[in-house]
């Protein structure tokens, strides 16, 4: 048997969190190294590494666990917005091989940014080159076939 990740050891008691709330198969904690105050992780019980290897009953369960979070954090941080991230896989920036979600709130001068912040060094063309765009979906579509 594998060790336990420590999500596994969280979701079962065996290392304390701070749960803000937890569902069918999900729990909702709150991040020890949080990026911004209320910054949480909602994790399926499944300690499945990706995205690719959950049921679509799990794919659902995680999300109906990430509205419910957001509902949770929703009065306390006065917003309606959130950043909401996943990392597929370790060269994604998984750094615990569980699937998680980040919520984090997002308020007015909180310091966060959007997706551009992620990436510092891509510079996309602009305006869009979309024979470019056209040509790479139809060379993925056809790896996939």
């Amino acid at each position: 048997m594998a060790d336990q990740t420590l999500f596994e050891k969280i979701l079962s008691g065996e290392i304390p969190g701070n749960f803000i709330c937890r569902g069918e198969g999900w729990g909702a904690i709150l991040d020890v190294f949080p990026r911004s105050e209320g910054h949480t992780l909602v994790v399926l019980d499944n300690p499945s590494q990706r995205l690719a290897d959950l049921s679509e009953s799990e794919l659902a369960k995680l999300f109906v666990g990430v509205k419910r979070t957001q509902q949770i954090l929703t009065p306390y941080f006065e917003t309606q917005d959130f950043t909401v991230t996943i990392h597929d896989g370790p060269l994604a920036g998984q750094e615990i091989p569980h699937v998680h979600v980040h919520v984090i709130p997002r308020t007015y001068g909180d310091g966060g940014g959007a997706l551009p912040l992620m990436f510092p060094l891509a510079n996309p063309q602009n305006p869009p080159d979309y024979a470019s765009l056209s040509n790479l979906c139809e060379k993925i579509r056809e790896a996939s076939s």
